[in-house]
């Protein structure tokens, strides 16, 4: 089995997150004000996808976290004058002419409402087909299959994988219960619904990574 990608959207259905791992055709960067800031360097527009920390307002540094035990918030030194610690999972996507993958000829900001209106309308028609009980939880077509969990706070977590898989709402809840609520929910430097940042914190999105790889169905 093959899990493709992950998207969070918050209560006002925006993207604010976004994370890929056997993508075959990647989206375009966004356009200029398409996405907001910190959602992926992978999909970020292009002047904002040159590897400058700035525009992350800080989110990928080591003091953004907290401790796992203690919940107190961990500080470190600032290091003036240097860079960050460069990680895979931060660095710039490779140049189109290294680059494995092929573009779906989509930007990713459009990519981004249609898998969000493709939610939105099967949810509505399976509540007006079957009733409000009823929970609208993935579909699948001959390329993929499509997985949603949906948090009591509005957050939707959406994931694309093999159209072979089993359900993955357990992943979606692992991934809300254990990364979402330690390094964001719980963060107090992480502005929760501003509208105006991403949740690119590098922790959770190494947290995630590793949650993920981790899986038995990922090869």
């Amino acid at each position: 089995m093959t899990i493709h990608s992950l998207y969070i959207y918050d209560r006002h259905c925006i993207c604010v997150y976004y994370q890929d791992w056997h993508r075959t055709r990647r989206p375009k960067p966004a356009v200029e004000g398409g996405i907001l800031p910190a959602v992926s360097q992978a999909v970020s527009p292009s002047t904002h996808a040159n590897g400058n920390s700035s525009v992350y307002s800080g989110y990928g540094s080591p003091r953004n976290t907290l401790s796992s035990s203690s919940g107190v918030v961990v500080a470190v030194n600032e290091m003036h004058g240097a860079q960050a610690p460069s990680t895979p999972l931060l660095q710039s996507p490779p140049s189109p002419m290294t680059a494995p993958t092929t573009s779906t000829g989509l930007a990713f900001d459009e990519e981004a409402k249609l898998v969000y209106g493709v939610i939105l309308s099967l949810r509505n028609m399976v509540k007006k087909l079957s009733g409000r009980d009823e929970q609208f939880v993935n579909y699948r077509t001959s390329a993929y299959k499509l997985h949603v969990y949906e948090t009591v706070s509005g957050y939707k977590f959406v994931m694309l994988s093999d159209p072979g898989a089993e359900s993955m709402r357990f992943i979606l809840r692992q991934i809300y219960v254990g990364p979402f609520l330690e390094y964001v929910v719980r963060n107090p430097l992480v502005q929760m619904d501003s509208r105006e940042h991403g949740i690119d914190n590098e922790y959770f999105r190494a947290s995630i990574d590793r949650l993920v790889r981790g899986l038995s169905v990922f090869p």
